[in-house]
């Protein structure tokens, strides 16, 4: 089966390859389910952040499940950009934290201990010898 990924990029700064996405998209919630990803700056992430969120600010991830089968991630560049020295990681390192983080939260998973093992899986893979901030 093919993968379903769709990358919609808004702004002009660079981030991880479009490679990285797919595969931590099937790894995580499975070649089936259908993934829209905005690579998007502060505006628009604002935008959805205070619309769907009732929060009036610019966030770096937003994850919204449309279906059991289908999502939606919006990944704030500049945001990331910002976040990322609390994070003790560069930029595209935090880039790939933070959409691994979404895909779980679009998997059904909510923030705790579960989660966190699961992120420290994932960087495992993808991004070898990168420190959490909570490990």
């Amino acid at each position: 089966m093919e993968s379903t990924l769709s990358i919609r990029k808004t702004t002009k700064r660079k981030t991880l390859p479009e490679a990285f996405f797919l595969r931590a998209k099937d790894t995580i919630l499975g070649k089936q389910y259908e993934l829209s990803l905005v690579l998007c700056g502060p505006t628009l992430s604002r935008r959805y952040n205070s619309t769907l969120r009732g929060k009036d600010r610019a966030t770096n991830i937003l994850s919204f499940p449309l279906t059991d089968t289908s999502g939606e991630i919006l990944l704030d560049l500049t945001t990331t950009k910002r976040d990322a020295p609390k994070f003790f990681m560069n930029e595209r390192t935090c880039a790939g934290f933070l959409f691994i983080h979404g895909l779980l939260h679009l998997k059904g998973y909510e923030h705790g201990s579960t989660m966190e093992r699961l992120e420290k899986k994932y960087m495992k893979l993808y991004f070898p010898g990168t420190k959490l901030p909570y490990v």
